[in-house]
């Protein structure tokens, strides 16, 4: 299974991101889908999870300001970003569950500065 990322890039604090990630090369249904981020010296954390049904989790630090999505015809997870402050860039990954594996994307940076 491969995950290819896109929609990163820089924005001014207060702007807006979408990021999109499909995944490939699977013919058993995608789980959980998700984004983890992780800033320069810092832990990888979670951002934003979507099951396959659409229940959605995120951490306090994005509630209310990520959104993520999925379209499971397409295979693909979205995360609209809006909001964004300078602490959340960091290089954004997607990941996903295909049975008891998770496969993770390459990345794509987020750079949030003014």
């Amino acid at each position: 299974v491969q995950l290819q990322a896109s929609g990163g890039g820089w924005v001014q604090p207060g702007g807006s991101l979408r990021l999109s990630c499909t995944a490939s090369g699977s013919s058993v249904s995608i789980k959980n889908m998700g984004w983890h981020r992780q800033a320069p010296g810092k832990q990888r954390e979670l951002v934003a999870d979507i099951s396959s049904g659409g229940s959605t989790a995120y951490p306090d630090s994005v509630k209310g300001r990520f959104t993520i999505s999925r379209d499971n015809a397409k295979n693909t997870v979205y995360l609209r970003m809006n909001s964004l402050k300078p602490e959340d860039t960091a290089v954004y990954y997607c990941d996903a569950w295909v049975g008891a594996r998770r496969y993770w994307g390459q990345g794509t940076l987020v750079t949030v500065s003014s």
